[in-house]
């Protein structure tokens, strides 16, 4: 056995949950001070990490000389507070939550913070590490001839409840294309290569969150849009998004296409969601198919049933933090999602949220 590799987590709703269930399936490692200002949130993340113990501030748990790392997992909103008061206390190899921040007058003060950290800082982008779309990334070039067009859909489910509801409003979350969606813009600058140069959306909300009120004040959440992003070369990406097609088998569907032919990804939602009745939930799958000779094939890519039961991403959040993991140990030199990708994906989101409210494509 070799030494325990320790944790500090800050944040554990519901997706710090599923960060402290992935975490304990990695050898050698242990979440030793979780920072948690909600009781609920303490007591089902007391029964995940039950050898964890509780500080009562961000700043009490930084003075935990025993911590190796750090996980961020906050509400989207405290991200660029949390980061800051870290850099100036503890600033230890530190994984990120997705958005870095959700307040463009933020930016240029977090991306100082960020040249001058002394330790790598991770920024969790959960879909590149899904079993399916890691797939489709090894084999887009062969399949692809060399990526031109490139298609992301995700149909889902509504956003779920969380503390507070801080994810019903804009101001709270950076907007859906902030929250949710910067995962897609993370996968489109990855896969293309190139710098995104404009972005024009269409959205609204037009289902979800209606009738809802908090504290007087009505959800201003987008559910559903059309983002196109053009990119340095010529290259043109699309991400479709409707957050009230969770009936469907799949969540989310990319395609990437070139002059060789088109590879697809196909990723299920959640297990939890799948309705018993009908059997086993869908298996992940690639398709490729080529142009000539004209022969889709489809290769399922299953995913061990441990890692979906640990949580909502696909198995990703295991490979994720196995990766981060090599990164704390040394045995990875640098983060492979840095912050100025973080950082990008987060730009590419506020520019669709800009577009989609005035009506004009945004440049970057």
């Amino acid at each position: 056995m070799g030494q325990t590799t320790r944790y500090g987590m800050i944040g554990c709703g519901m997706m710090g949950q599923e960060h402290l269930r992935n975490i304990a399936l990695l050898p050698d490692t242990a979440v030793t001070t979780i920072f948690e200002p909600d009781a609920a949130m303490r007591a089902t993340a007391a029964e995940i990490a039950p050898q964890a113990r509780f500080a009562e501030s961000l700043e009490a748990l930084l003075q935990d000389a025993a911590l190796d790392c750090l996980v961020v997992t906050s509400p989207n909103h405290c991200h660029a507070a949390q980061m800051t008061q870290i850099a100036a206390t503890r600033p230890l190899p530190l994984l990120m939550e997705k958005p870095l921040l959700t307040d463009p007058a933020d930016v240029p003060a977090l991306t100082a913070v960020a040249a001058t950290y002394p330790a790598p800082i991770w920024v969790a982008m959960e879909y590149r590490y899904m079993p399916p779309i890691a797939a489709m990334l090894a084999q887009m070039q062969e399949a692809t001839g060399g990526l031109k067009m490139l298609t992301i859909r995700e149909h889902r489910f509504p956003f779920l409840h969380k503390v507070g509801n801080w994810n019903r409003f804009n101001a709270q979350t950076g907007g859906t294309f902030v929250e949710k969606c910067c995962h897609f813009f993370d996968l489109m600058r990855l896969m293309i290569g190139t710098r995104p140069i404009r972005v024009m959306a269409s959205a609204g909300q037009s289902v979800n969150h209606l009738d809802e009120r908090y504290e007087g004040a009505a959800p201003d959440i987008l559910d559903n849009g059309f983002v196109i992003v053009d990119f340095e070369g010529g290259v043109r990406a699309m991400l479709e998004l409707c957050m009230f097609a969770e009936g469907a088998r799949y969540q989310e569907t990319i395609a990437a296409m070139g002059p060789a032919g088109k590879i697809e990804a196909f990723v299920p939602g959640p297990i939890r969601f799948w309705p018993e009745d009908l059997g086993p939930a869908p298996t992940p799958m690639v398709e490729v198919s080529p142009r000539t000779p004209k022969r889709p094939e489809v290769r399922p890519v299953p995913v061990d049933p441990e890692l979906l039961a640990a949580g909502d991403h696909n198995g990703s959040t295991f490979y994720q933090h196995q990766r981060f993991l090599d990164l704390v140990r040394g045995d990875l030199a640098e983060p492979e999602v840095s912050f100025d990708d973080g950082l990008w994906a987060v730009k590419m989101g506020m520019a669709a949220q800009q577009s989609a409210q005035t009506g004009q494509a945004v440049l970057l």
